[in-house]
């Protein structure tokens, strides 16, 4: 234990994924041995190695899962345990002193021991001994090449993890030892043993830290190690496949998501684990993921204190919300506030964006929302658009601000900047995945997401950085959120509510509303964390545009709307229809929320303009869109 709390204290970290499932993306054949391309392939193991530590794994696993005489033999290379071993953490040593060389970065070398792939007695021939002695030969070569602790994994009987943990003990007893089992679909060990027996026979063998890795997915390793928390105090780790390969034209595919393993990871480290990664299926793109849940969840609660707000020693407070902005002012006095959303352009001329805002001015809009790079586009910058609305024109914007592409430092030095040109609202927002955009490879960052991006904003405005260090005046943002009402996961959207109101936000805007009883459920639901309420009105343009919503963006539309919207004969008529129905949902939820957003598709900000007639001091009736 003390050992282990040496290297990691009692922070979670990241582990690396699966390497075969790489490899054989690459290409290599499942029949070939993996643990020998350490000697015949070095550069392609070097290279995996190097991206899951670009993806962010704090634990690199050495290529030596199957490289114990047993399984060696196999393949005829029973003599080679020594040097394929060897080779094995010099290339995972090799990756982790580049990343120190290039990034100052850190990251620890784990051997990696595997089961031998042999029955032990008294259920099979191989006498305990035998297996001792096996583990021990790999071992010592591990630990003679500088490993920074042994991780035995994907053990599918106790008897043969004792074995390997003995073994460890006696020819490397100055390392930290990490033993997983392998659990059934019901989360049982493959001999037959509960997940609270085998924690309790592991701590009392000596192990480190214990937990279970490989098996059926993300769920049954997570029940499983729920129940080794309540027989140990070890430290825990989990580590699970993708879920269950899928033959999929005659090649194995795990369907695990990035995102899903990412969900995994926050419930693990909630649920006490410490060590999360991934095997079977799992590759540097599930990685980075987890890695973006594991900071963002640390953010919440370490940086901002989710559970306790702190208190914030500062002698510069924000002013009061009516004295930060004209639409601070406008929320604070319960007057009803109209929004209009422009997108950046995708080049650098944003004339159209600004003659757009100056209509909008004209007609009393209170607002422009301009949104970061929608949909994971590139797009020009929100803050420059933003500011230079505010330029050029009368009005004021409210700058979206997402965590996709900034870690924290980004975050408080736009933030700063944003205050120091006079950018004064804000809506803090988590950001859509780079997957959804035109470049799906682009790396996301997500060092926390929109709940720990509020917490940063309140404390800058309370004259604080991220370390509580003065930073001699507050922001005097308005800080607002996002919602959206019409959620699958409606528990899971009513918890993070309550989580960002609590962190500091003012006001929330939701995403578009089509169905009124899905608002009026909403809004009954956050009555005890109710801020000021402005909904989304979106001016559909086509039946297409309706299928989009419903479809891609996963917005409820009732079926009358997208009937509505089938029967218009022409493009113009969809138009037409579009304001009609928008209009109409204006009206309805006017008497529920604080205001509206409209949002302008493909640009017609006339459009906008008419769906706000009826609450503009200016009649903008006859506007044509």
């Amino acid at each position: 234990m003390t050992q282990f709390a040496e290297l990691f204290a009692d922070r979670p970290v990241l582990a690396d994924g699966a390497m075969g499932t790489v490899l054989y993306s690459r290409g290599v054949f499942i029949n070939r041995c993996y643990d020998e391309l350490n000697l015949s392939d070095p550069g392609m193991i070097l290279g995996v190695h190097e991206e899951y530590l670009q993806a962010g794994a704090e634990i690199l696993e050495t290529n030596t899962f199957g490289a114990n005489r047993f399984r060696l033999t196999r393949h005829g290379l029973g003599p080679k345990v020594k040097e394929i071993n060897a080779a094995g953490v010099r290339l995972a040593r090799q990756a982790v002193e580049h990343l120190k060389e290039k990034q100052a970065g850190e990251a620890l070398v784990s051997g990696s021991v595997g089961p031998l792939g042999v029955r032990l007695e008294p259920l099979g021939k191989t006498g305990l001994d035998e297996a001792r002695a096996a583990f021990a030969e790999q071992i010592t070569v591990l630990a003679e090449n500088g490993v920074d602790l042994l991780i035995v994994e994907t053990m599918p009987a106790l008897n043969e993890a004792r074995q390997a943990l003995e073994a460890a003990r006696a020819v490397a007893p100055h390392l930290p030892v990490v033993v997983m089992v392998t659990v059934d679909d019901e989360s049982n060990c493959l001999d037959g043993s509960s997940p609270a027996q085998a924690a309790a026979l592991l701590t009392e063998w000596g192990a480190d830290a214990i937990g279970v890795n490989c098996s059926t997915g993300p769920t049954t390793v997570l029940t499983a190690v729920e129940a080794m928390r309540a027989a140990t105090t070890l430290p825990l780790a989990a580590m699970p496949n993708a879920g269950m390969p899928r033959a999929v034209e005659g090649r194995n595919i795990y369907l695990c998501s990035p995102e899903y393993m990412a969900s995994f990871a926050r419930k693990a480290v909630t649920a006490g684990v410490q060590i999360v990664g991934g095997c079977c299926g799992t590759t540097p793109n599930h990685i980075r993921a987890m890695r973006s849940a594991i900071r963002a969840l640390d953010a919440q609660d370490h940086v901002a204190g989710r559970e306790a707000a702190p208190v914030l020693n500062t002698e510069t407070p924000p002013t009061p919300l009516a004295e930060r902005s004209r639409i601070g002012s406008l929320i604070a006095s319960g007057s009803f506030v109209t929004l209009v959303e422009i997108v950046p352009p995708k080049g650098i001329d944003c004339s159209c964006e600004i003659e757009g805002a100056a209509l909008l001015a004209r007609l009393g809009v209170h607002g422009i929302n301009v949104p970061d790079s929608p949909r994971a586009s590139a797009r020009m910058s929100a803050q420059s658009l933003a500011i230079q609305i505010q330029q050029h024109t009368s009005i004021e914007t409210v700058l979206h601000y997402t965590c996709r592409d900034r870690n924290i430092l980004s975050i408080q030095s736009d933030l700063l900047g944003a205050s120091s040109i006079g950018l004064r609202n804000i809506l803090c927002l988590t950001g859509d995945p780079p997957k959804l955009g035109n470049y799906p490879d682009a790396t996301a960052v997500f060092d926390v997401d929109s709940i720990g991006l509020v917490n940063i904003v309140h404390r800058l405005n309370h004259g604080l950085d991220i370390g509580s260090n003065s930073i001699g005046a507050s922001t005097n943002f308005t800080i607002a959120m996002a919602a959206n009402p019409g959620a699958p996961d409606m528990e899971n959207e009513l918890r993070r509510f309550a989580y960002k109101v609590e962190a500091g936000a003012e006001y929330c805007i939701t995403q578009p509303v089509f169905d009124l009883r899905l608002l009026e459920s909403f809004l009954e639901k956050i009555r005890d964390h109710r801020i000021p309420v402005i909904a989304g009105i979106w001016p559909l343009t086509s039946l297409r545009n309706a299928e989009f919503l419903k479809n891609d963006l996963r917005v409820s539309m009732p079926e009358e709307i997208m009937l509505r919207m089938a029967q218009a004969d022409t493009s113009d008529a969809a138009r037409r229809e579009g304001i009609r129905i928008a209009q109409e949902m204006l009206e309805a939820v006017r008497p529920y929320v604080q205001g509206v957003q409209v949002s302008t598709p493909f640009g017609r900000y006339a459009a906008a303009a008419e769906v706000l007639a009826s609450v503009l001091p200016q009649n903008s009736a006859g506007t044509q869109a």
